[in-house]
């Protein structure tokens, strides 16, 4: 478990050593370091770091969330966005967090599980969901509501769910038509338990990297591909050196972005509603921005050269077959009992 109560010690004594800092020197920054009951005219500033590009549409409904805070609160709330990793990995920022600090990413159900909720890990279960619809009314679930209370223990507040993150597929250097012809293939997941396992159970032998690491990984052949999204993949211009890309759609990935419990309880009630409230909204503008941009990105890899494969319903039969030992590892993963039936039942199906 990352949370500690001397993580906790520590994260008050900062807030209070700074808090007496800026005070003795009669500074009127205090709202920018988390606090949410700071004097007239200071700005409250979350500042939000993630890996990926400007310029995918994350980056886009980042930017409107932006725009909308500042509408909403009148200028008295603000986001500043640090794209393409700038203020460290995803695990840096959120041990951040649980330090109290005014910081915010994304992250999925696979971190939270490292993070000490371990049955959240199962939404990043390869072949969980059958469409989109399944994810919305999970995230609106009775369960996902307990979930995410119990992170919020852990120290960390999920501020909006409802964000679409893409459909993953895998790009790789030589052609994959079928769980098959995984067998053996060194690819790139994200550095969590749930991820490794996921791919793992599929024939692959996952490889846990940061993302700004990946490009140089597959040129220089220590990795055989990599998974995301069609928007990161070409975000990132992995398509430059993996030439291969398989429609397999392993994880429906819809994100969630995350910020410090202790920081969000310092808030007002209005902040936290201006902060929430516009989260969400920002999300249903990304998810517009995603899918219509999603096969001009597809388009745009098929004219720089990338093979593009869409497998047929019995080859995607094959994947799902093989995925069904992941959920058999419940044990491994400290889940509950029953919870595959449980999440199945909240999703609707």
């Amino acid at each position: 478990m990352k949370t500690t109560f001397k993580k906790r010690l520590l994260a008050s004594l900062l807030c209070g050593a700074m808090a007496v800092s800026l005070a003795a020197c009669g500074g009127d920054s205090a709202a920018s370091t988390g606090g949410g009951s700071s004097a007239a005219g200071d700005v409250v500033e979350l500042q939000i770091g993630f890996e990926n590009s400007a310029s995918e549409p994350i980056g886009q409904g980042l930017e409107k969330w932006a725009e909308l805070l500042d509408e909403a609160s009148g200028g008295t709330m603000k986001i500043t966005l640090y794209p393409d990793s700038q203020l460290g990995s995803k695990n840096e920022l959120i041990d951040s967090m649980l330090l109290g600090e005014p910081v915010a990413t994304l992250a999925d159900g696979a971190f939270y599980a490292d993070y000490g909720v371990p049955d959240f890990g199962i939404v990043f279960g390869p072949f969980l969901f059958d469409d989109w619809d399944q994810c919305w009314t999970l995230i609106e679930s009775d369960w996902y509501a307990e979930q995410s209370a119990k992170l919020e223990e852990q120290g960390l507040k999920l501020l909006a769910s409802n964000w679409a993150y893409g459909a993953r597929h895998t790009m790789t250097t030589t052609p994959v038509h079928s769980v098959d012809d995984l067998a053996g293939l060194k690819i790139r997941v994200p550095n969590n338990q749930i991820q490794s396992y996921g791919f793992d159970v599929l024939g692959a032998v996952s490889t846990g990297m940061d993302l700004g690491d990946v490009y140089m990984a597959l040129q220089s052949k220590t990795i055989d591909g990599a998974e995301n999204p069609i928007a990161t993949l070409y975000g990132r211009k992995l398509h430059e050196v993996a030439p291969y890309l398989i429609l397999d759609g392993h994880v429906l990935n819809f994100t969630t972005w995350v910020c410090s419990a202790d920081w969000f309880n310092s808030l007002t009630e209005e902040q936290q509603n201006w902060l929430v409230e516009t989260g969400e909204e920002a999300g249903v503008y990304n998810n517009q921005v995603l899918e219509e941009q999603e096969q001009e990105y597809l388009d745009q890899m098929v004219a720089e050269g990338v093979t593009v494969y869409e497998p047929t319903e019995e080859e995607l039969n094959g994947f799902r077959e093989k995925a069904q030992a992941f959920y058999e590892m419940g044990d491994t993963f400290g889940w509950s009992d029953g919870l595959y039936e449980t999440v199945q039942a909240a999703m609707g199906k």
